[in-house]
């Protein structure tokens, strides 16, 4: 059994999944079908000798041997990655623009994952607006956008849609009689744009009471206790608390996550559908 080598793409189908706790995700970031996943680690299974990966309906995790192999699997694909770079063309530059209110808290963790599928791919990544990055994408200045769904256009493919809320500090009181303070990011945000007008239709009044050059400062105005923020529960540091239903705010629509992006084959595919996958297992929780 030991002079038989392993299978780099069962390798590989188990460190997705286990990055990524879905088999279904795996299979998206490897392009592939999840049937195929599921052989590709059992074959690894029987050639190791024991179980990687613990089952159920609903979620997968690290066995005990699994977690312990986890770290020499990757270093093993990195090495091949490594030993084939030796062999390839100049280096490839994939330009990737990101919505502040989609580039979550699990950034460095997406961006690890790209590199750890391709190191000699070369990622250039931009945080900016919906309708900044989707100009500029028309211009050809991005290879790949992934925003939030913006007026106007109807192109793009769904990575996943997200659920929103009133989120606000524990122990933030409203007062009666006066309009909701709300923390929102500048022009031009879509998010910011929605929130008002559903405030405005639901009669609500309301004022800015703090206005952010990205997320993570209207999150941290919230958290502060300045007021309330229409944001993505992931973007928050626990403990905000959503109360959207104690004051009787207008309910906020799930908000899709839409790709936007000119890459058709090649290493920078590759890449783009391991972002692609990690980011709807990021949305979705």
């Amino acid at each position: 059994m030991k002079d038989r080598p392993l299978d780099l793409d069962a390798v590989e189908a188990f460190i997705r999944t286990a990055e990524l706790g879905s088999f279904t995700r795996a299979a998206e970031a490897m392009q592939t079908t999840q049937a195929a996943v599921s052989l590709k680690l059992k074959r690894l299974e029987d050639r190791l000798g024991c179980r990687l990966l613990e089952r159920t309906p609903r979620y997968v995790e690290l066995s005990t041997h699994g977690g312990a192999f986890l770290e020499h699997a990757r270093e093993l694909l990195a090495a091949h990655e490594r030993a084939l770079s030796l062999f390839s063309a100049a280096r490839q530059r994939l330009t990737i623009g990101i919505s502040d209110h989609v580039a979550g808290p699990e950034l460095p963790a997406l961006i690890a994952r790209m590199n750890t599928q391709d190191p000699q791919l070369l990622i250039e990544i931009r945080i900016g607006s919906s309708g900044d990055l989707l100009q500029r994408f028309d211009r050809r200045e991005f290879d790949t956008v992934i925003v939030r769904l913006h007026a106007g256009r109807s192109d793009g493919k769904m990575l996943a849609e997200e659920k929103f809320g009133w989120f606000a500090a524990p122990g933030w009181q409203h007062r009666a009689d006066e309009p909701l303070p709300l923390a929102t990011l500048a022009e031009p945000c879509g998010v910011r744009v929605m929130a008002g007008q559903l405030l405005d239709k639901a009669g609500v009044p309301w004022t800015e009471i703090f206005v952010g050059g990205g997320v993570a400062a209207v999150a941290a105005a919230v958290m502060a206790g300045l007021g309330v923020g229409a944001l993505a529960p992931r973007m928050l540091p626990f403990g905000a608390v959503d109360v959207g239903p104690r004051l009787g705010l207008p309910d906020l629509p799930r908000l899709p996550v839409l790709l936007h992006s000119r890459v058709k084959d090649g290493r920078s595919l590759d890449a783009l559908a391991a972002l692609s996958a990690a980011f709807r297992s990021a949305v979705r929780g």
